[in-house]
């Protein structure tokens, strides 16, 4: 039985495949051929990859990334879409499930939205609910930087506390917007925020996710709210 993390891995793989090496990105300064090393180096080279969580990491992620970056395209998709080697402890399918279903889907669309004639995504039901248990879990550590209180909520009502303080900033959307809202794809999230005009602005621009670098947590490269470039 298919997980939700390998129909988004394949589907991911498509995509970069359609667009071309060449294609941008949401992830500010990546291309297509940017993004698709990084999902490779993050499954392959667990000596490189604890750069996207350690700053004194981020340096020897940053030059292995850009080695495989230099590989010929086809060959960092057909990576993808075979996913990590068995010896990986990102390979038993019960892991694949817990850290990549978000992954794939967030870079999915970090590659579907950059391009002109994106149109929403209709997520099936079950899709949703699962990545709504995900927003749920880590609302606190995504939206641990918002400037003002925030609650996330879906149109049925269920909310999420992602930030507590005040003013508060209240977020509506399905569950995949959500996400992509709470991993700093404020701008290209499909949702309606709620708040005082001031509060609302300083969510829209603060850096929303974790990580140190570019992974489906900050790939986005997001200024924070000083107008800073940096990372986590």
């Amino acid at each position: 039985m298919s997980t939700h993390a390998k129909r988004e891995r394949l589907l991911l793989a498509d995509l970069l495949e359609s667009v071309g090496p060449d294609a941008p990105t949401l992830c500010e300064g990546w291309t297509a051929r940017d993004l698709a090393a990084h999902v490779v180096v993050r499954e392959r080279r667990a000596d490189a990859s604890g750069g996207l969580l350690f700053k004194p990491l981020a340096g020897r992620l940053a030059r292995v990334q850009a080695e495989f970056a230099a590989r010929p395209y086809e060959e960092l998709i057909r990576l993808i879409r075979t996913g990590p080697p068995r010896w990986s402890p990102l390979s038993p399918k019960q892991v694949d499930e817990a850290v990549n279903t978000v992954e794939f889907y967030v870079h999915t669309e970090d590659v579907r939205r950059a391009q002109p004639d994106w149109t929403p995504r209709e997520l099936d039901p079950v899709f949703a609910d699962a990545l709504w248990a995900r927003v749920e879990r880590g609302a606190r550590i995504f939206g641990r930087k918002s400037p003002v209180g925030l609650v996330v909520r879906r149109p049925d009502g269920r909310t999420a506390v992602a930030h507590r303080g005040a003013p508060v900033v209240t977020v509506t959307g399905g569950p995949g917007e959500l996400l992509l809202f709470l991993y700093g794809r404020q701008d290209a999230a499909r949702v309606e925020a709620d708040g005082e005009q001031d509060a609302v602005a300083r969510v829209l621009r603060a850096r929303l996710g974790v990580g140190a670098s570019g992974g489906a947590d900050d790939a986005s490269g997001k200024k924070d709210e000083k107008g800073s470039e940096g990372k986590d």
